[in-house]
Protein backbone atom coordinates (compact mmCIF):
# COMPACT_ATOMS: atom_id res chain seq x y z
CA UNK A 1 0.00 0.00 0.00
CA UNK A 2 1.34 3.43 -0.97
CA UNK A 3 2.34 5.76 1.83
CA UNK A 4 -0.12 8.62 2.31
CA UNK A 5 1.43 11.91 1.21
CA UNK A 6 1.59 14.74 3.74
CA UNK A 7 -0.01 18.06 2.85
CA UNK A 8 3.43 19.58 2.37
CA UNK A 9 4.35 16.77 -0.01
CA UNK A 10 1.13 17.24 -1.99
CA UNK A 11 1.88 20.94 -2.38
CA UNK A 12 5.27 19.96 -3.78
CA UNK A 13 3.61 17.57 -6.23
CA UNK A 14 1.31 20.35 -7.48
CA UNK A 15 4.23 22.50 -8.57
CA UNK A 16 6.18 19.57 -10.05
CA UNK A 17 3.16 18.72 -12.23
CA UNK A 18 2.83 22.26 -13.57
CA UNK A 19 2.27 22.94 -17.28
CA UNK A 20 2.45 26.72 -16.84
CA UNK A 21 4.21 28.23 -19.83
CA UNK A 22 4.36 24.93 -21.72
CA UNK A 23 2.32 26.38 -24.60
CA UNK A 24 3.28 30.01 -24.02
CA UNK A 25 2.51 32.55 -21.30
CA UNK A 26 -0.83 33.53 -22.89
CA UNK A 27 -2.19 30.00 -23.34
CA UNK A 28 -5.67 29.32 -21.94
CA UNK A 29 -6.39 25.88 -23.40
CA UNK A 30 -4.03 23.90 -21.22
CA UNK A 31 -3.84 20.17 -21.85
CA UNK A 32 -6.37 20.41 -24.68
CA UNK A 33 -3.26 21.30 -26.68
CA UNK A 34 -2.28 17.63 -26.44
CA UNK A 35 -5.21 16.79 -28.75
CA UNK A 36 -3.80 17.26 -32.25
CA UNK A 37 -5.47 16.77 -35.63
CA UNK A 38 -3.52 13.52 -35.91
CA UNK A 39 -4.88 12.40 -32.52
CA UNK A 40 -8.47 13.15 -33.57
CA UNK A 41 -8.04 11.29 -36.84
CA UNK A 42 -6.62 8.26 -35.03
CA UNK A 43 -9.55 8.31 -32.59
CA UNK A 44 -12.01 8.23 -35.49
CA UNK A 45 -10.45 4.97 -36.66
CA UNK A 46 -11.48 3.33 -33.37
CA UNK A 47 -15.12 3.33 -34.49
CA UNK A 48 -15.93 -0.19 -35.71
CA UNK A 49 -19.59 -0.99 -34.97
CA UNK A 50 -21.01 2.54 -34.69
CA UNK A 51 -22.43 1.87 -31.21
CA UNK A 52 -22.83 5.06 -29.17
CA UNK A 53 -23.00 5.41 -25.39
CA UNK A 54 -23.99 8.54 -23.49
CA UNK A 55 -21.98 9.25 -20.34
CA UNK A 56 -24.38 11.88 -18.98
CA UNK A 57 -26.79 11.84 -16.08
CA UNK A 58 -30.25 13.31 -16.76
CA UNK A 59 -30.37 16.97 -15.72
CA UNK A 60 -31.22 16.88 -12.01
CA UNK A 61 -34.53 18.73 -11.61
CA UNK A 62 -35.48 17.10 -8.28
CA UNK A 63 -33.96 18.28 -4.96
CA UNK A 64 -31.82 15.65 -3.23
CA UNK A 65 -29.08 15.52 -0.58
CA UNK A 66 -26.51 15.86 -3.37
CA UNK A 67 -28.59 18.37 -5.34
CA UNK A 68 -29.39 21.48 -3.25
CA UNK A 69 -29.81 23.66 -6.36
CA UNK A 70 -31.90 21.60 -8.78
CA UNK A 71 -32.23 22.51 -12.43
CA UNK A 72 -35.22 24.80 -12.98
CA UNK A 73 -37.41 23.55 -15.83
CA UNK A 74 -40.47 25.64 -16.67
CA UNK A 75 -42.97 25.37 -19.51
CA UNK A 76 -43.62 28.59 -21.40
CA UNK A 77 -46.24 27.10 -23.69
CA UNK A 78 -48.01 23.74 -23.40
CA UNK A 79 -50.16 21.54 -25.57
CA UNK A 80 -53.25 22.46 -23.54
CA UNK A 81 -53.21 26.04 -24.79
CA UNK A 82 -51.27 25.64 -28.03
CA UNK A 83 -54.49 26.08 -30.00
CA UNK A 84 -54.59 29.69 -28.84
CA UNK A 85 -51.55 30.44 -31.02
CA UNK A 86 -53.18 30.80 -34.41
CA UNK A 87 -50.23 30.89 -36.83
CA UNK A 88 -48.16 28.05 -35.38
CA UNK A 89 -49.40 26.01 -32.40
CA UNK A 90 -46.31 25.04 -30.42
CA UNK A 91 -44.86 24.14 -27.06
CA UNK A 92 -41.81 25.73 -25.47
CA UNK A 93 -39.82 25.58 -22.27
CA UNK A 94 -37.17 27.36 -20.22
CA UNK A 95 -34.45 25.92 -18.03
CA UNK A 96 -31.76 27.32 -15.74
CA UNK A 97 -28.87 25.38 -14.28
CA UNK A 98 -26.06 25.82 -11.76
CA UNK A 99 -23.70 23.30 -13.39
CA UNK A 100 -21.10 22.89 -10.62
CA UNK A 101 -21.72 20.54 -7.72
CA UNK A 102 -22.47 16.86 -7.38
CA UNK A 103 -25.65 16.38 -9.40
CA UNK A 104 -25.17 17.30 -13.06
CA UNK A 105 -22.67 16.02 -15.60
CA UNK A 106 -20.53 19.03 -16.42
CA UNK A 107 -17.16 20.21 -17.70
CA UNK A 108 -15.11 22.43 -15.38
CA UNK A 109 -13.34 25.35 -17.02
CA UNK A 110 -9.73 25.98 -16.00
CA UNK A 111 -10.87 29.15 -14.19
CA UNK A 112 -13.08 27.14 -11.81
CA UNK A 113 -10.47 26.59 -9.07
CA UNK A 114 -7.62 28.72 -7.71
CA UNK A 115 -4.53 27.89 -5.70
CA UNK A 116 -2.65 30.64 -3.88
CA UNK A 117 -4.70 33.22 -5.76
CA UNK A 118 -3.85 31.89 -9.21
CA UNK A 119 -5.58 29.85 -11.90
CA UNK A 120 -3.98 27.91 -14.76
CA UNK A 121 -0.87 29.43 -16.34
CA UNK A 122 -0.48 31.91 -13.49
CA UNK A 123 -3.48 34.09 -14.34
CA UNK A 124 -4.81 35.96 -11.32
CA UNK A 125 -8.05 34.94 -9.64
CA UNK A 126 -9.25 38.53 -10.09
CA UNK A 127 -9.64 37.75 -13.80
CA UNK A 128 -12.98 36.19 -12.81
CA UNK A 129 -15.51 38.84 -11.83
CA UNK A 130 -19.24 39.42 -11.67
CA UNK A 131 -19.52 39.19 -15.45
CA UNK A 132 -17.60 35.93 -15.68
CA UNK A 133 -14.08 34.84 -16.54
CA UNK A 134 -11.77 36.95 -18.69
CA UNK A 135 -9.22 34.13 -18.75
CA UNK A 136 -9.52 30.34 -19.09
CA UNK A 137 -13.31 30.36 -19.55
CA UNK A 138 -15.27 27.37 -20.83
CA UNK A 139 -15.49 28.70 -24.38
CA UNK A 140 -11.83 27.78 -25.00
CA UNK A 141 -13.38 24.37 -25.80
CA UNK A 142 -15.94 25.76 -28.26
CA UNK A 143 -14.51 23.71 -31.14
CA UNK A 144 -15.44 20.57 -29.22
CA UNK A 145 -13.34 17.91 -27.53
CA UNK A 146 -12.78 14.92 -29.81
CA UNK A 147 -10.09 12.38 -29.00
CA UNK A 148 -9.40 8.85 -27.90
CA UNK A 149 -11.31 8.00 -24.75
CA UNK A 150 -10.13 5.43 -22.20
CA UNK A 151 -12.03 3.94 -19.27
CA UNK A 152 -10.23 2.56 -16.22
CA UNK A 153 -12.92 0.60 -14.36
CA UNK A 154 -11.69 0.33 -10.77
CA UNK A 155 -14.68 -1.64 -9.34
CA UNK A 156 -14.05 -4.25 -12.04
CA UNK A 157 -10.49 -4.91 -10.93
CA UNK A 158 -11.55 -4.84 -7.26
CA UNK A 159 -14.44 -7.22 -8.05
CA UNK A 160 -17.03 -5.03 -6.33
CA UNK A 161 -20.19 -3.25 -7.48
CA UNK A 162 -18.81 0.10 -6.37
CA UNK A 163 -16.05 1.59 -4.25
CA UNK A 164 -17.12 2.53 -0.75
CA UNK A 165 -17.18 6.20 0.19
CA UNK A 166 -13.77 7.85 0.70
CA UNK A 167 -11.85 4.91 -0.82
CA UNK A 168 -8.70 6.32 -2.41
CA UNK A 169 -7.66 5.07 -5.83
CA UNK A 170 -3.87 4.89 -6.09
CA UNK A 171 -1.45 5.01 -9.00
CA UNK A 172 -0.97 1.26 -8.49
CA UNK A 173 -4.70 0.81 -9.06
CA UNK A 174 -4.47 2.74 -12.33
CA UNK A 175 -1.58 0.51 -13.42
CA UNK A 176 -3.55 -2.60 -12.46
CA UNK A 177 -6.59 -1.41 -14.42
CA UNK A 178 -4.46 -0.78 -17.50
CA UNK A 179 -3.07 -4.31 -17.28
CA UNK A 180 -6.48 -5.87 -16.72
CA UNK A 181 -8.10 -3.90 -19.56
CA UNK A 182 -5.14 -4.36 -21.94
CA UNK A 183 -5.01 -0.63 -22.60
CA UNK A 184 -2.41 2.10 -22.04
CA UNK A 185 -3.31 5.73 -21.34
CA UNK A 186 -1.50 7.95 -23.83
CA UNK A 187 -0.85 11.59 -24.66
CA UNK A 188 -4.00 13.50 -25.56
CA UNK A 189 -6.42 10.91 -24.17
CA UNK A 190 -9.66 11.70 -22.39
CA UNK A 191 -9.39 9.48 -19.32
CA UNK A 192 -12.38 8.30 -17.27
CA UNK A 193 -11.82 6.64 -13.89
CA UNK A 194 -14.91 4.78 -12.70
CA UNK A 195 -15.72 4.42 -8.99
CA UNK A 196 -19.24 2.99 -9.38
CA UNK A 197 -20.86 6.03 -7.76
CA UNK A 198 -23.74 6.13 -10.27
CA UNK A 199 -24.58 2.48 -9.57
CA UNK A 200 -24.31 3.04 -5.82
CA UNK A 201 -26.70 6.00 -6.03
CA UNK A 202 -29.22 4.00 -8.06
CA UNK A 203 -29.09 1.16 -5.53
CA UNK A 204 -28.96 3.08 -2.25
CA UNK A 205 -30.24 6.59 -3.03
CA UNK A 206 -28.62 10.00 -2.90
CA UNK A 207 -26.33 11.19 -0.13
CA UNK A 208 -24.45 14.37 0.70
CA UNK A 209 -20.96 13.44 -0.43
CA UNK A 210 -19.35 16.28 1.53
CA UNK A 211 -20.78 14.70 4.68
CA UNK A 212 -20.87 11.01 3.78
CA UNK A 213 -17.75 10.86 1.62
CA UNK A 214 -16.97 9.99 -1.97
CA UNK A 215 -14.44 7.65 -3.56
CA UNK A 216 -11.80 9.22 -5.78
CA UNK A 217 -8.15 9.54 -6.72
CA UNK A 218 -5.39 9.74 -4.15
CA UNK A 219 -2.90 12.59 -4.74
CA UNK A 220 -0.20 10.02 -5.49
CA UNK A 221 -1.95 9.62 -8.88
CA UNK A 222 -1.03 13.17 -9.91
CA UNK A 223 2.49 12.45 -11.23
CA UNK A 224 1.02 9.46 -13.11
CA UNK A 225 -1.59 11.68 -14.79
CA UNK A 226 1.02 14.33 -15.59
CA UNK A 227 3.45 11.85 -17.10
CA UNK A 228 0.74 10.36 -19.31
CA UNK A 229 -0.12 13.85 -20.66
CA UNK A 230 -3.86 13.32 -20.54
CA UNK A 231 -6.03 16.03 -22.11
CA UNK A 232 -9.16 15.68 -19.95
CA UNK A 233 -10.00 13.74 -16.78
CA UNK A 234 -13.50 12.45 -16.05
CA UNK A 235 -15.18 10.63 -13.19
CA UNK A 236 -18.57 9.46 -11.97
CA UNK A 237 -17.70 11.47 -8.87
CA UNK A 238 -15.56 14.59 -8.78
CA UNK A 239 -12.20 12.81 -9.34
CA UNK A 240 -11.18 13.69 -5.76
CA UNK A 241 -11.77 11.45 -2.76
CA UNK A 242 -13.96 13.36 -0.30
CA UNK A 243 -13.04 14.38 2.33
CA UNK A 244 -9.43 14.88 1.31
CA UNK A 245 -7.98 14.55 4.81
CA UNK A 246 -5.97 17.75 4.35
CA UNK A 247 -6.52 21.04 6.15
CA UNK A 248 -5.95 23.48 3.28
CA UNK A 249 -6.37 21.25 0.23
CA UNK A 250 -10.05 20.37 0.11
CA UNK A 251 -9.83 18.93 -3.42
CA UNK A 252 -6.16 18.34 -4.31
CA UNK A 253 -6.97 16.60 -7.61
CA UNK A 254 -9.03 19.62 -8.69
CA UNK A 255 -6.28 21.98 -7.58
CA UNK A 256 -3.55 20.19 -9.48
CA UNK A 257 -5.38 19.22 -12.68
CA UNK A 258 -7.23 22.49 -13.25
CA UNK A 259 -4.73 24.98 -11.85
CA UNK A 260 -1.32 23.45 -12.57
CA UNK A 261 -1.77 20.83 -15.27
CA UNK A 262 -4.44 22.70 -17.22
CA UNK A 263 -6.56 19.55 -17.46
CA UNK A 264 -10.30 20.16 -17.80
CA UNK A 265 -12.47 17.95 -15.57
CA UNK A 266 -15.72 16.14 -16.32
CA UNK A 267 -17.61 15.65 -13.05
CA UNK A 268 -20.62 13.42 -12.30
CA UNK A 269 -20.57 11.29 -15.43
CA UNK A 270 -22.65 8.12 -15.53
CA UNK A 271 -20.11 5.45 -16.41
CA UNK A 272 -22.27 2.37 -15.84
CA UNK A 273 -23.39 1.97 -19.47
CA UNK A 274 -19.84 2.68 -20.64
CA UNK A 275 -18.50 -0.01 -18.30
CA UNK A 276 -20.96 -2.51 -19.75
CA UNK A 277 -20.15 -1.49 -23.33
CA UNK A 278 -16.40 -1.82 -22.77
CA UNK A 279 -16.83 -5.28 -21.25
CA UNK A 280 -19.17 -6.34 -24.06
CA UNK A 281 -16.84 -5.08 -26.79
CA UNK A 282 -13.73 -6.38 -25.06
CA UNK A 283 -11.94 -3.03 -25.29
CA UNK A 284 -11.61 0.00 -23.05
CA UNK A 285 -10.72 2.55 -25.73
CA UNK A 286 -13.19 4.39 -27.94
CA UNK A 287 -13.72 7.58 -29.87
CA UNK A 288 -14.76 10.37 -27.50
CA UNK A 289 -16.90 13.32 -28.62
CA UNK A 290 -18.19 16.24 -26.55
CA UNK A 291 -19.37 19.71 -27.55
CA UNK A 292 -19.60 22.06 -24.53
CA UNK A 293 -21.97 25.01 -24.71
CA UNK A 294 -20.32 28.16 -26.05
CA UNK A 295 -20.85 30.31 -22.95
CA UNK A 296 -18.52 33.30 -23.20
CA UNK A 297 -16.78 33.89 -19.87
CA UNK A 298 -18.49 30.85 -18.33
CA UNK A 299 -16.88 28.69 -15.64
CA UNK A 300 -18.50 25.41 -16.68
CA UNK A 301 -20.88 23.77 -19.14
CA UNK A 302 -23.42 20.99 -18.73
CA UNK A 303 -22.36 18.27 -21.16
CA UNK A 304 -23.46 15.02 -22.75
CA UNK A 305 -20.19 13.14 -23.39
CA UNK A 306 -20.38 10.37 -26.00
CA UNK A 307 -18.36 7.21 -26.54
CA UNK A 308 -18.37 5.59 -29.99
CA UNK A 309 -17.29 1.98 -30.53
Amino acid sequence: MATRLSEQEVNGVLEKCSNWGRWGKDDQRGALNFITDKKRAAAARLVQTGETVSLALPLATVPAPDNPTPVIHLMQQTGFDAHEVELLPYVGDYFAIAPHGLANTHLDALCHVFHKGKMYNGFDAAEVGSHGAKKCAIDVAKEGIISRGVLLDIPKIKRVEWLENNVRITADDLDAAEKDHRVTVEEGDVLFVRTGRARQRKAKGAWDAFQGGLAGLDPNCLPWLHQRKIAVLGSDGVSDAVPSGYQELALPIHSCTLVYMGVHLIDNADLDALSAACARNGRYEFQFIMAPLVLTQGTASPVNPLALF
